[in-house]
Order: structure tokens, then sequence, then C-alpha cells
């Protein structure tokens, strides 16, 4: 099985906004994914790092990507495939309540 991270965007607008069935279903699905081992979590407060020609250390708080939407989440899923992976994506919170999520295969570098 292949792994992917999928990161999921939203605002409390399109969550609310989305029928409550809707939602429930999603974090059933949530619930599902987390009861077998899919870790996941919800975003919280991001450090940028540097090193730059490992010189010194440098952090600054906030997330160095913008978009319209704020990160609103992570998980590392593992799929058979790419299609597979969209789809498990496909029915989370994020996706499903007017959000968006990123799906990025992983490569073992080698």
């Amino acid at each position: 099985m292949a792994k992917f991270v999928t990161i999921g965007y939203g605002d409390d607008a399109g969550y609310e906004g989305t029928a409550a069935e809707v939602r429930d279903a999603a974090h059933a699905h949530d619930a599902r994914l987390a009861q077998e081992s899919v870790t996941m979590g919800i975003a919280g407060t991001p450090v940028q790092v540097r090193n730059h020609d490992a010189t010194g250390v440098q952090t600054r708080e906030g997330p160095f990507l913008r978009s319209s939407l704020p990160v609103a989440g992570f998980a590392v899923i593992e799929a058979d495939s790419l299609a597979d992976a969209v789809d498990i994506a496909s029915r989370t919170p994020c996706a499903v309540a007017q959000g968006v999520v990123e799906v990025w295969p992983l490569s073992d570098g080698g």
C-alpha cells in the first residue's frame, strides 16, 4: 500500500452551512479511519523553521503557505492507489463541508 498525506482546509462558515447529517456521516467516516489507526489531527498554529546553510535555526510563528481557507487538519493514510486515497479523502469533514482536501502521495525517496 502507498502512503498519502492529506491536508484539509475549511472554515466554520462552510461547516455550519453544511447539513448536520452530512457532517455527521463525515465524522463517522473519520472515526472509522481512526479505528484503523490512521494518523490524523486538527491543525494548530504552525512554526516555520529555517537553518540556511546550517548557520543557525530561525523560527517564525505562522504558516508559510497562504490560502483562502485555513488549514483545518492533517492525516496520513494508506491506500492502494491515488484514486482510492481520493475516495477516502472525499468523505472527510473538510471535503463535504465546503472546504477542500489536498492528497499528497508520499515517496520513500528511493
